[in-house]
């Protein structure tokens, strides 16, 4: 399946007063991840989006488990990695690593959506190209 790495060095305004990454950064970066992990794959978000007439990629399931802690000033590693490919749907897990340990796993659920008549967003199947890319084939 398609994966790519980031790698990020832990700023002052992605912690808490303490210095430790507050939590919902972590979600910003897997997201960001994601958004990395389509452009790995030859489609740069916009690009893919006018190519296959989506309308977006929401979440609609995500997860994390904090193993430890991250603090201002460390380098890690983002991985993403396309785990399964469904109808309409994807899943995403993301590894967050400092010096070779893991400090965070993270998951999301993505779903294929375009614009209806209605003007509202849809789930509609992913493109065969796509998901073809998706499954690294």
């Amino acid at each position: 399946m398609l994966s790519n790495t980031v790698l990020r060095r832990v700023e002052w305004g992605d912690c808490d007063p303490a210095g430790i990454v507050f939590n919902p950064q972590y979600f910003r970066w897997f997201d960001h991840g994601t958004e990395m992990l389509y452009e790995a794959g030859g489609w740069p978000k916009p690009a893919m989006l006018a190519e296959f007439g989506g309308a977006g990629c929401p979440i609609v399931e995500t997860r994390a488990a904090f193993r430890m802690p991250c603090r201002y000033g460390d380098d890690v590693r983002i991985t993403s990695e396309i785990t399964r490919v469904g109808r309409s749907s994807f899943e995403v897990a993301h590894t967050l690593t400092r010096d070779g340990e893991v400090c965070v796993e993270g998951s999301e659920t993505r779903v294929w959506t375009v614009r209806g008549a209605d003007g509202a967003l849809h789930s509609a199947p992913l493109p065969e190209p796509l998901a073809e890319r998706f499954r690294d084939e």
